[in-house]
C-alpha cells in the first residue's frame, strides 16, 4: 500500500516539543492532543471547557512550515485534535511562552496591565490565539481582524473590550520574538521521516505523504475514514464516544493543499485549510467575505479544511450554498480513477453523497464567471445564525444571477443551507425569476416559490416560520444590494447590529 521503504509501522509519533524533538506512542489512536497535555505532560494551563471546540479555552498552537520553509504559527483546540495528527509538526502550549522569551510575553503583561483577565479560566486560551496572531502579524492588526482573532475564545467576564485594549499595549511594547532557526531546522529533519502507520489496541492511524499512497490504502481499506481537520470527528469520540477503528489522515499530502488559478476556474485542494480556501474565494469573487468571516471561529478555520465541509454534508454546513452558486465542480478519485463532478449533484439524501467506494475528492473547482461586454453578474451569500461568531446557521443563502442588456435574468441560482435534508437549489424560484426582467416587484411575485422547493423543519435554531421567511428576506437583501453595485440606487449599505450596538 505504501512504496518499499516509505513507511515505519508503529514509529512513535514526532514532533517539537519543549524546545526538542519529543518521541510519543499515543495511548490510542484517538487521543486527544489535550488529553496528553493534561493527562500526560501534567500541563494543566491548557483547560477543558466544551470538548468539542466551541470555548478556546484548550487553545494551543500549532507551528508548521510553509511553501517557503519559513515557520508558521496556527492556533488550534486541543480538545478534538488526535495526538498523532501533530507527527511532523511543532506545538506550543501556555507554558511555551515564558521558555520562549525568557519572561512574560508583552501579550501576557498587556493582559495583566489592561484588566484582559478576571476569572482566568479562558484567559490562557485566549493568550494563546492572540500569540499566533503576533507571531504572524508584525503591525497591530485592527479591531476587526483582533475580534476575528478571538472569535473561538469565549469570554463570560471581560466583554472583550480589555482584552482587545490589551492586544494593541502589546503591539505598543518593544516586540519580542524567538529564535525560529532551530524550530525550522527541527520541522526539515521531521519532513524526511517515512510515513506513519501506527496500530494501537486494534485501531489503525495512517498518515501518507502522496496521492498514490492515499488511493492504494483507501483501496485496502475501503471502510476507514479520511481525516483532516478533525473539527467534526473529533467530535465523534469525545461527544459521541465512538469507536474509530481505521483513519487515515491526510493533511501531510502536499498535492491536497494546493491552489491553481486558471483562466477558468481557481481548483482548491481538498486539503486547503478554510482560511487558505477562503482567502483565494474572496480574491476571485469579493462575495465571499461576510460568509467568511462569519463561517467558524478561527481555530476551526485553521484547522478545517475545504473538502472536508463538502464531504461531511452536514444540512448546515455554510460553505455548500455558496459553491453550488457558483457553479463548483469536484475533482474525485478512486485508484488511478479521476473524474469530476458538479457539487449541485454531490447529495443524494441526508448524510449520503455520489462517493463510490474508495473515492475521495482530491479539489474544488470554482468557476470565474466572465460577462460579456453587455451583461452584469452578481454573487452573495448570507449566514444568519443567533450568535455573530462560532454559531450554527439557522439559513444559509447563496445567491449568484447574471443579467443582460435588458435587465433581464439570464442565469440564476438560489441555494440555501439548514432549508432541507441537504443543501439545496430553489428550483420553482429560480424557474420564477428566469428570463424576468430584475426587478423588486419580480421578485416578490416569485418568492411563494420558495415554499414549493422547501418545507423546513421546527428545532432548536428556528421554527419552519422562521426559515421561510429569512430565505424569502434574504434574496430580497441580495437583489438590494445588486442595485447598491451596480449604482441603480441609493439604497444605503446594510450594516451589523453590532456595529451599532
Amino acid at each position: 500500500m505504501f512504496p518499499a521503504n516509505s513507511v515505519q509501522h508503529n514509529r512513535p509519533v514526532r514532533f517539537y516539543f519543549r524546545q526538542e524533538i519529543c518521541e510519543i506512542i499515543p495511548s490510542h489512536t484517538t487521543q486527544t492532543v489535550l488529553q496528553f497535555l493534561r493527562e500526560s505532560c501534567r500541563a494543566t494551563g491548557t483547560k477543558e471547557g466544551c470538548g468539542e471546540g466551541d470555548c478556546g479555552a484548550c487553545t494551543v498552537v500549532i507551528g508548521k512550515l510553509d511553501e517557503q520553509n519559513q515557520l508558521h504559527l496556527e492556533a488550534v483546540n486541543a480538545c478534538i485534535q488526535f495526538l498523532p495528527t501533530l507527527d511532523g509538526c511543532a506545538l506550543f502550549t501556555i507554558e511555551d511562552l515564558q521558555n520562549l522569551s525568557d519572561d512574560f510575553h508583552p501579550i501576557q503583561h498587556a493582559m495583566i496591565t489592561a484588566h484582559g483577565s478576571q476569572c482566568g479560566f479562558c484567559t490562557p486560551g485566549i493568550i494563546m490565539s492572540l500569540w499566533a496572531m503576533y507571531e504572524n502579524s508584525a503591525s497591530c492588526p485592527n479591531e476587526e481582524q483582533i475580534l476575528d482573532a478571538l472569535s473561538g475564545n469565549l469570554c463570560r467576564c471581560t466583554g472583550y473590550r480589555p482584552i482587545i485594549d490589551a492586544v494593541k499595549l502589546a503591539y505598543e511594547s518593544p516586540r519580542v520574538t524567538f529564535d525560529k532557526a532551530k524550530i525550522i531546522d527541527a520541522l526539515q529533519s521531521l519532513q524526511a521521516l517515512p510515513s506513519l502507520a501506527l496500530m494501537i489496541k486494534d485501531q489503525q492511524f495512517f498518515i501518507p505523504k502522496t496521492l498514490e499512497a492515499l488511493a492504494e490504502l483507501y483501496k485496502t481499506y475501503p471502510n476507514a475514514r479520511l481525516l483532516s481537520g478533525s473539527t467534526d470527528i473529533g467530535l465523534w469520540v469525545t461527544k459521541q464516544h465512538r469507536q474509530l477503528d481505521n483513519l487515515i489522515f491526510i493533511n501531510h499530502i502536499p498535492a491536497l493543499k494546493t491552489i491553481n488559478n486558471t483562466a477558468d476556474y481557481v481548483e482548491i485542494g481538498a486539503g486547503v485549510s478554510l482560511q487558505d480556501a477562503f482567502t483565494a474565494l474572496i480574491a476571485q469573487n469579493s462575495g465571499w467575505q461576510e460568509l467568511a468571516r462569519r463561517f467558524a471561529s478561527k481555530q476551526i478555520k485553521n484547522a478545517g479544511t475545504l473538502g472536508g465541509n463538502i464531504a461531511n454534508g452536514s444540512p448546515i454546513g455554510d460553505s455548500m450554498p455558496a459553491l453550488i452558486a457558483q457553479s463548483a465542480k469536484l475533482v474525485l478519485r478512486c485508484g488511478e480513477q479521476v473524474r469530476t463532478l458538479a457539487l449541485d449533484e454531490f447529495y443524494i439524501a441526508y448524510q449520503k453523497n455520489a462517493l463510490q467506494p474508495s473515492e475521495f475528492i482530491t479539489a474544488i473547482q470554482v468557476p470565474n464567471h466572465q460577462n460579456l461586454p453587455d451583461e452584469s453578474s452578481y454573487f452573495a451569500t448570507y449566514k444568519v445564525a443567533k450568535r455573530f461568531d462560532a454559531d450554527i446557521s439557522a439559513v444559509c443563502g447563496a445567491y449568484f444571477v447574471k443579467l443582460d442588456k435588458q435587465n433581464k435574468v439570464s442565469e440564476i441560482r438560489i441555494v440555501y443551507g439548514g432549508m432541507a435534508e441537504i443543501p439545496k437549489r430553489a428550483k420553482h424560484l429560480e424557474a420564477a425569476l428566469h428570463n424576468q426582467e430584475w426587478l423588486e416587484a419580480n421578485i416578490d411575485n416569485a418568492l411563494s416559490g420558495i415554499e414549493q422547493d422547501f418545507s423546513p423543519l421546527t428545532d432548536g435554531r428556528a421554527s419552519a416560520h422562521y426559515r421561510l421567511l429569512v430565505a424569502k428576506n434574504l434574496l430580497k437583501r441580495f437583489y438590494f444590494e445588486s442595485q447598491v453595485t451596480a449604482g441603480t440606487t441609493n439604497e444605503p449599505k446594510l450594516i451589523r447590529l453590532t456595529q451599532i450596538a
